[in-house]
């Protein structure tokens, strides 16, 4: 009778041990209501167990377990908590799987002092230690992977789901794990050896790949600061230009002074070095947008530089939904981009970068199009390149649009490489 009681109140802790791992791992919020929830729903499963045991027996009711405790819970965390099914479906399988180590302690303790109360005690004693264990060290970990991807969660469940398989195979619905049959014996190590090393590659893959998202990241941050920097420094040359003009007097004086003396040629020279200086810092006015003067102003001297015609038709207000740190860079690569694949061309005739740039319902429409030495490669949607440092531009000029809402498109079309954008 001892026994029967023991046995029952293992059979009891089992089932709320199991429950609140796999609760935990679904992720469930720590709230008062669904600490409420939740215990109502181990009371519930306690109740249905003892009906079940009470009428059917205990070896049925492990039988019929999966359909009226383990279906159950995982439906509950699916539809009521919310939690996607594979991460529920999941998080209920490797709850079961959790209680296989209080299990084999407890055959353990039973066997050292031949008894079957000592099986049941360290039983229960295991649940409460493994719980703790599990939830301090194991659960956030597992938790984190099981989140990370679908596909990694998928792989994780690999392991809970063929033992739950083999469990009620081999040792509930048969005997023939007990009976001792070869191929029962080594299917669990070596499924668990085969994901074992299939997890490896796949999270060396995932790793990767997190790795260069990551090094993405970091290089359109960089560009981003560089954006920031190059703006400031565009910034105090427009500075420097308002200083000239303030000084202006100064240098009216200077010339009326040569001029008195009767020195044209110095009063010649003069001039031409300072409208050369001035031209050097006074930013071209394109539209009423300082940001973008400044920006154009900067790549329009680096087009004449290297003899390229670049041709500008911008109606932009001056307050845009851009920062200037993001209309920085979206220019700035974009201007770029096309000067390097101008700079290259023999005939100096058929170097040319034409920009449109208007607002249209407050949104920024932007068109540029440029020609081209080489024809560019086109990997979903945007162009590659080959050399070291490259190809990052254009990531970080579609995700400045993506981040406003917008559309954008890189073609190519009657010779000329077309960049559009609308945010």
């Amino acid at each position: 009778m001892i026994v029967t009681v023991i046995g029952l109140i293992r059979f009891g802790f089992s089932l709320l041990f199991g429950v609140v791992i796999s609760v935990l791992l679904s992720g469930i919020k720590s709230t008062r209501k669904n600490k409420f929830i939740i215990s109502f729903i181990c009371i519930y499963f306690l109740f249905v167990q003892f009906v079940s045991w009470w009428i059917l027996g205990l070896d049925l009711t492990s039988k019929l377990y999966p359909l009226i405790i383990h279906l159950p819970m995982i439906v509950i965390l699916s539809l009521y908590f919310k939690c996607p099914w594979h991460i529920s479906a999941i998080s209920v399988l490797t709850g079961y799987l959790c209680c296989q180590v209080p299990r084999w302690i407890g055959f353990l303790a039973g066997a050292a002092f031949d008894s079957k109360i000592a099986d049941h005690v360290f039983y229960i004693i295991t649940v409460f230690l493994a719980y703790y264990l599990l939830k301090r060290y194991v659960v956030k970990s597992v938790r984190q992977l099981m989140i990370k991807s679908p596909k990694s969660c998928l792989l994780l469940g690999g392991v809970p789901l063929f033992y739950y398989i083999f469990d009620y195979v081999t040792a509930i619905y048969t005997n023939v794990l007990y009976s001792g049959a070869e191929w029962a014996v080594q299917f669990m190590p070596s499924t668990i050896s085969v994901f074992y090393f299939v997890f490896v590659i796949l999270y060396y893959i995932e790793t990767q790949k997190q790795a260069d998202f990551q090094r993405e990241r970091d290089m359109l941050d960089t560009q981003l600061r560089q954006a920031k920097t190059e703006l400031e420094s565009l910034r105090q040359i427009q500075q420097y230009g308002v200083a000239y003009r303030h000084d202006m007097r100064h240098h009216l004086a200077l010339l009326q002074g040569l001029a008195s003396k009767g020195l044209i040629d110095e009063i010649k020279e003069y001039l031409k070095t300072a409208q050369s200086d001035m031209d050097a810092i006074t930013p071209m006015r394109f539209c009423e947008n300082e940001t973008v003067n400044l920006i154009i102003s900067s790549f329009a001297a680096k087009a004449k530089q290297w003899e390229i015609t670049l041709t500008v038709d911008v109606k932009l207000p001056n307050l845009l939904t851009f920062t200037d740190t993001e209309l920085c860079s979206l220019l700035s690569n974009a201007l770029e981009n096309a000067i390097h694949a101008c700079q290259n061309i023999a005939d100096i005739s058929k170097r040319y970068i034409k920009l449109r740039m208007y607002s249209k319902n407050s949104k920024l429409c932007i068109d540029i199009r440029n020609s081209y030495q080489t024809e560019p490669v086109f990997h979903q949607g945007l162009p590659v390149s080959n050399e070291q440092g490259h190809g990052y531009g254009t990531k970080s000029m579609a995700h400045i649009v993506e981040k406003h809402g917008g559309i954008y498109q890189f073609s190519i079309k009657d010779g000329l490489f077309i960049f559009q954008a609308t945010a």
